[in-house]
């Protein structure tokens, strides 16, 4: 049996539309009241209870990272889960972690432990190290009403991904487990995109004007988001503009088996 977490989060439903019709899948959410074309359990990462019970039976677990929280947060939420699933006898997880080049990111930490958690255990995994999203790069630096684009990303760039093609990918793996079995796939774009390149896709009505990192605080900081988010935000933008996060290539053509979608057209799609 096959178990998605995180199955009504936007990868997570990504993954649960490619899994729906198989009879050996179930999806776990903190929301099963949700209609879903697949069975559901209920797993909750702050309800440690719902977890050993939602892990009974399970052969594959797709742990998604719920890493919307601080590090003390994350970690303690992962923890959870690798314990619950050590304890059901869960055979592999596959983990969504965060690419190698993103060490230099606020919420990387989190990743880090959860990898190095589960290479301590008995259990057979595999590490998804996603790369950026571009359509997280396309909120980042979307156009304003006037035709501007305003981000602190500098003249940097970034090797951003498909959200799509991140489900793609770990719908492989999981259903393929045991051939990719304690393995690190690292899966970013193969075209490394920056603030002009996203003014462009709009025409040359659109003009990209670079901010400093204090000007994008104060706006993240007013626009009501939470205080973890503001580093959070920030600290991608800064990687970005330092020219930490644009190498392009890995593993992600292997695992698609066909080229990736555009960096681009994704970001504002």
């Amino acid at each position: 049996m096959i178990l998605v977490t995180g199955a009504t989060g936007a990868l997570g439903t990504l993954i649960a539309e490619r899994l729906a019709g198989r009879d050996d899948t179930v999806l776990g959410t903190r929301a099963p009241q949700q209609p879903q074309r697949l069975p559901v359990r209920h797993i909750d990462f702050d309800e440690p209870g719902t977890l050993s019970k939602g892990f009974e039976g399970v052969d594959v677990l797709l742990l998604i990272s719920a890493g919307y929280g601080e590090d003390d947060t994350v970690i303690a939420r992962h923890g959870a889960a690798v314990d619950a699933a050590e304890r059901a006898g869960v055979g592999h997880v596959v983990y969504t972690s965060l690419t190698a080049d993103g060490d230099h990111l606020p919420y990387a930490l989190p990743h880090r432990w959860t990898e190095r958690r589960l290479q301590e255990t008995d259990m057979n995994w595999t590490i998804l190290r996603n790369g950026l999203y571009a359509e997280l790069l396309g909120g980042l630096a979307a156009p304003t009403a006037d035709g501007r684009i305003t981000a602190p990303l500098g003249e940097g760039r970034l090797a951003a991904v498909a959200r799509a093609d991140l489900a793609d990918a770990a719908v492989r793996v999981t259903t393929e487990a045991p051939a990719h079995a304690r393995r690190i796939y690292e899966l970013v774009g193969e075209q490394a995109v920056g603030g002009a390149d996203l003014a462009r896709t709009h025409g040359p009505h659109v003009t990209y004007e670079p901010e400093t990192l204090a000007q994008a605080r104060a706006r993240v900081a007013a626009s009501g988001a939470e205080p973890f988010q503001i580093p959070m935000l920030v600290g991608t933008c800064s990687a970005i503009a330092a020219g930490f996060m644009s190498r392009t290539g890995g593993d992600l053509r292997q695992l698609l088996g066909r080229a990736p979608r555009s960096a681009l057209a994704a970001a504002f799609a």
